[in-house]
């Protein structure tokens, strides 16, 4: 089994990096120098992006115990959304958009952090210690902010609200360059964090029970892992806006297609896949139909047919 999963580890690398070779010379007219430069900064945004949103996803599912849930189900979507509704409405679009890109990334971070925290704070790490209430609260504040967001957005005017309805759907194709070095910074450490503590993902996802009786601190591993995951979100979100169904298509494929289950496989598969989606698909919208879709509509689409024969499927079963 190990050997059967390292030979398709072994494809899906060859077919990410065929991906990304093709994304970087198909159609590549002119000055290599800004041939590199230009789509080499959206290829390791794609990459960056892709692997955050798949490790976050399979790490949240590992301690919820259950492949239907995503990290969105906290609300940091919807937050998101609040959040650039009401600095559009208070500063304007046109302000917005001159803002430095930094700057309105590191508010961004910042405002989803604290919501986590706060949220960790309140609902876990006190007395209640409790993750199904945490998840609870996450997909009521979720309601309360979309609900205000679509309060807000019908006060807007309406030349503002054309440019936040492109800030509220995902963009894999508009990545900011100069966000790039402080998200490898940020997902790095959190790799680190995970390598770390990852002698105890399987036993996590063997139940709470299970784990406590292996010897595992449940609370605190819980509590870290919910950190990493909010810290993951944050950074994919302020890079390219919220991806709903995104994670959970590449999370349950990788547990699919891979013969075991262990972490040490499905991690790598579930990033893997998240990669040759994001560089393939760009591709072939790039160079084949010439722009005339945007990727985050057809994975999500894609996801959410995923989502519903998934729950078809256990709902026959």
């Amino acid at each position: 089994m190990r050997r059967n999963s390292l030979a398709i580890l072994a494809i899906l690398a060859l077919i990410a990096l065929a991906a990304a070779i093709g994304f970087m010379t198909i159609g590549a007219r002119g000055s290599w120098s800004f041939i590199l430069s230009f789509r080499g900064t959206k290829l390791l945004g794609m990459v960056l992006v892709g692997y955050a949103i798949a490790l976050s996803t399979v790490l949240f599912q590992t301690i919820t115990n259950n492949r239907i849930l995503t990290p969105s189900i906290m609300g940091f979507d919807a937050l998101y959304g609040l959040l650039q509704t009401l600095l559009v409405l208070v500063f304007g679009a046109a302000f917005i958009s001159g803002l430095d890109a930094r700057l309105l990334f590191l508010i961004e971070v910042t405002v989803m952090m604290g919501f986590s925290l706060i949220l960790f704070r309140l609902l876990f790490s006190g007395a209640l210690k409790s993750l199904h209430l945490l998840m609870l609260a996450g997909v009521v504040l979720g309601i309360l902010f979309r609900s205000l967001s679509g309060f807000l957005q019908r006060i807007i005017d309406p030349n503002d609200f054309l440019v936040l309805q492109d800030r509220l759907f995902a963009s894999f194709n508009s990545i900011d360059s100069q966000l790039l070095g402080v998200s490898f910074l940020l997902v790095g450490l959190v790799s680190a964090i995970a390598w770390r503590i990852g002698h105890s993902f399987d036993v996590m996802a063997l139940g709470r029970e299970t784990a406590i009786s292996l010897g595992v601190d449940h609370q605190r591993q819980t509590l870290v892992i919910l950190l990493l995951v909010s810290v993951l979100v944050c950074v994919s979100t302020a890079l390219v806006g919220p991806a709903t169904f995104f994670g959970l298509l590449v999370a349950n494929l990788a547990y699919i297609i891979m013969p075991s289950a262990k972490h040490r496989h499905v991690i790598p598969a579930a990033c893997l896949l998240a990669i040759i989606t994001l560089v393939g698909g760009q591709t072939l919208l790039e160079r084949v139909f010439a722009f005339n879709s945007a990727l985050s509509i057809i994975i999500e689409f894609a996801g959410g047919l995923f989502f519903i024969l998934f729950l078809l499927r256990g709902a026959i079963r």
